[in-house]
């Protein structure tokens, strides 16, 4: 069974949502990810997506489009977020790692290559943000034959059709975009969100995670009735930037954070 199945079954046994929160590698030093990504699981964290820096981040706002230009700048690659994943695997064997980010970055490195050290470091999840099932097939079949999840994001724009198409070409979890627009926005609906994971939920027994404009823990409290997992990343990356000169004030804050999100979800 993998790390992020497992996961989902004892929170489910639990009565409890899983929380995701989102860093970037390297942001704002690459000796910083390694303590973080710890005080996350520490503060409550039960799986981590780990972005991997890209210089041209699409989907991101200018929250998360700064941390990447950040860990960018001090020479983080693509090379480094592994070996990160493989650190934090010394002495966490217990929680998922999902790395988010672009394709480039990986075609450059090459499918195969990259699912292999992939698994090697001990990374359960790759969400390539660019990346279509009717485009991935290769990356898909490397990833599952290296026992990774491909994981998918669905939108408030898919139809019934498109949903289909992405639950069946993923596993772990479906990551389901709340809003139409980049990280960071808001007006969060969540009539409309418990309409679209209805409409998803008829499509795959997969866990749903909701993520984009979750900004605190009353968001987090409200989303988690609706969802089985609730991602937050730009709320989080905004307080490492708010302290980026000052590393151990960074992992603090985003540490009590965390905290408070976990605090939220399982009242």
């Amino acid at each position: 069974m993998s790390r992020i199945k497992g996961c989902f079954e004892r929170l489910k046994s639990e009565g409890r949502k899983a929380l995701i929160p989102y860093i970037t590698a390297g942001d704002p030093d690459q000796a910083v990810t390694l303590p973080m990504m710890h005080r996350l699981v520490e503060s409550g964290a039960d799986i981590i997506e780990l972005g991997i820096p890209f210089s041209d981040p699409m989907a991101d706002g200018p929250v998360i489009q700064r941390a990447a230009e950040r860990a960018l700048e001090k020479g983080t690659s693509l090379h480094n977020v592994l070996e990160m994943v493989k650190r934090f695997r010394e002495t966490d064997r217990e929680t998922p790692v999902v790395l988010m980010g672009y394709l480039n970055p990986v075609e450059v490195m090459g499918y195969a290559t990259f699912a292999r050290e992939a698994a090697e470091a001990g990374v359960d999840g790759v969400l390539t943000v660019d990346l279509p099932p009717e485009e991935g097939s290769e990356m898909h079949d490397v990833l599952l034959a290296n026992n990774i999840d491909p994981i998918f994001l669905l939108a408030p724009t898919s139809t019934v059709e498109r949903i289909r198409k992405i639950c069946n070409a993923s596993s772990g979890y479906v990551y389901y975009v709340s809003l139409k627009g980049i990280t960071g926005a808001g007006h969060l609906d969540l009539d409309s969100v418990a309409s679209k994971l209805g409409e998803i939920r008829k499509q795959t027994d997969l866990p749903v995670g909701v993520g984009f404009g979750i900004k605190d823990a009353e968001t987090a409290s409200r989303m988690g009735k609706l969802a089985d997992a609730v991602i937050v990343g730009s709320a989080i990356v905004t307080r490492i930037e708010e302290n980026a000169e000052q590393p151990e004030a960074a992992i603090e804050s985003v540490g009590n954070f965390v905290a408070e999100l976990r605090r939220g979800l399982d009242a």
